[in-house]
């Protein structure tokens, strides 16, 4: 089995089925992460998130950051499964998975890999909110940039 699994799929992502695929008798951590649509954007509420891509570019370009990631973070096996189309409210967009010997490096893979998806990999998010309107969403213009590290917190403890 490859070191690296990369997904795009308009289907909802089936985490369980991903679980074996990081792993490897001789590491010791395995971490996660599940971006899922949430209701509330800011003072917006979201009835859903759409994706688009361009596949070939985005899938190049996702192999091209777990083999960063691997190289950078020492890990032994990572996963990347993206969601395009409509994604329901609650539903993941994206799953994260890696593995390493400890779990630093891990925990340390999973932040820097969504920030690079976010910035590098051509898939382009639109917002649909409850009244109808929808927005393009861009990683430089999403409501986390306007917040401080203690709003966050803040957001992160609700």
């Amino acid at each position: 089995m490859s070191d690296c699994y990369v997904e795009l799929t308009h289907d909802p992502i089936d985490a369980n089925a991903l679980l074996p695929k990081v792993g490897d008798p001789d590491v010791g951590a395995h971490a996660w992460f599940y971006g899922v649509t949430r209701r509330i954007t800011g003072d917006r509420v979201t009835s859903l998130l759409s994706y688009e891509a361009h596949p070939s570019m985005a899938v190049a370009e996702l192999n091209r950051l777990a083999r960063e990631a691997i190289e950078r973070f020492g890990l032994s096996k990572i996963v990347i499964v993206h969601r395009l189309g409509e994604v329901p409210v609650g539903e993941a967009s994206v799953v994260l998975g890696c593995s390493s010997a400890h779990r630093k490096a891990s925990f340390a893979a999973l932040p820097w890999l969504m920030d690079q998806i976010k910035t590098d990999v051509p898939i382009w998010k639109r917002e649909t909110y409850r009244d109808g309107t929808t927005q393009w969403v861009h990683p430089t213009n999403s409501v986390t940039d306007n917040l401080n590290a203690k709003d966050l917190k803040a957001r992160d403890d609700a």
